[in-house]
């Protein structure tokens, strides 16, 4: 490759192109006119001695050798603007600015709560914005600048935005502490600790005799993927409430007898009058992810962001039954 032909602004207009996959986007992206985007394009193609984008019916497609450069390229250009910024001195202690995250009402609670706590104590000056998590519009927000973090499963984000996995999150069973009907299956009672283990785990035919709450965020399910795995075991659970959201679910079943799968975190530290317990089934469970506008890449204050997160977000020991 003849590399006096490339310039660093060709190769930032290449990031663009692979990133949004539409020469009128990423135009857009870099304050530039299509025509010169295009211009550029043409060029990048004939540097690589390849198509590099390909016309699709929605935008376009990168080749294989495309793909093949997007991280590389993405890891030089991160390392020049690095060094671009690097006058720009952080201080946490001293900073004044808002900072808005979007996540769910689970994720607000065990990784934003704990997010919050820890400014408060290191950047007392940073002001931070919860929003509710839209799937659909998450993309558009950032890009917006409406909002700077979301917190979110991976394969909910979009391919345009940049993305850390934080940890993989599994489900818990939690019932309250001296459940008659509960310890009486399980074989055993709790152990009294602060954690609320139980020594024994619930067989999947007695679950399925207890009464339950599930979590249906649009409203009004009665059912989800565990009552499907419990029907190939031929067995029904019953669900008699169906709540749109998991922060009702551990009060609601610390003051009766109903019980619920939960994500492991929404309990840590909370389950003060719990049981819980290993799941009485398989289930699996997801993987949560922060994502970010390419726009907040190189900025200190959001890049600190980024690392306070991770170190709320870092994977704990589990509280359940072993």
């Amino acid at each position: 490759m003849d590399t006096s032909r490339l310039d660093l602004n060709l190769l930032v207009t290449l990031e663009a192109l692979l990133t949004e996959r539409n020469v009128t986007r990423a135009a857009a992206r870099l304050s530039l006119s299509q025509p010169a985007v295009s211009a550029q394009l043409a060029r990048l193609r004939d540097v690589f001695e390849d198509p590099l984008l390909l016309p699709a019916q929605r935008g376009m497609t990168p080749t294989a050798k495309a793909l093949s450069l997007l991280e590389p390229l993405r890891q030089a250009l991160d390392q020049v603007r690095g060094v671009a910024s690097s006058h720009l001195n952080f201080d946490p202690a001293t900073a004044d600015l808002t900072v808005t995250i979007a996540a769910s009402d689970y994720l607000q609670t065990s990784v934003l709560q704990p997010l919050v706590l820890r400014l408060r104590r290191d950047a007392p000056g940073v002001r931070i914005a919860v929003r509710h998590m839209d799937p659909a519009q998450h993309a558009a927000q950032m890009a917006r600048g409406d909002v700077d973090l979301g917190l979110m499963q991976p394969i909910e984000a979009a391919p345009s935005l940049r993305m850390r996995a934080l940890f993989h999150e599994r489900y818990v069973l939690i019932a309250r502490r001296g459940h008659p009907a509960l310890e009486a299956k399980a074989g055993g009672k709790s152990d009294g600790t602060s954690n609320g283990k139980a020594t024994a785990k619930l067989s999947a035919k007695a679950f399925a005799k207890l009464e339950q709450v599930i979590v249906s965020p649009a409203g009004g399910a009665f059912s989800t993927p565990v009552d499907q795995a419990l029907a190939g075991l031929g067995l029904k659970r019953q669900v008699v409430l169906s709540a749109a959201s998991f922060l009702f679910v551990p009060d609601i079943v610390s003051r009766s007898d109903l019980v619920a799968l939960v994500p492991e975190r929404l309990v840590k530290g909370r389950a003060a009058g719990l049981q819980v317990l290993a799941p009485p089934l398989p289930i699996e469970g997801f993987d949560i992810a922060m994502v970010w506008h390419e726009h907040n890449q190189g900025h200190a204050a959001q890049r600190w962001l980024r690392e306070q997160v991770l170190a709320v977000g870092a994977p704990r020991k589990d509280v359940t039954a072993s």
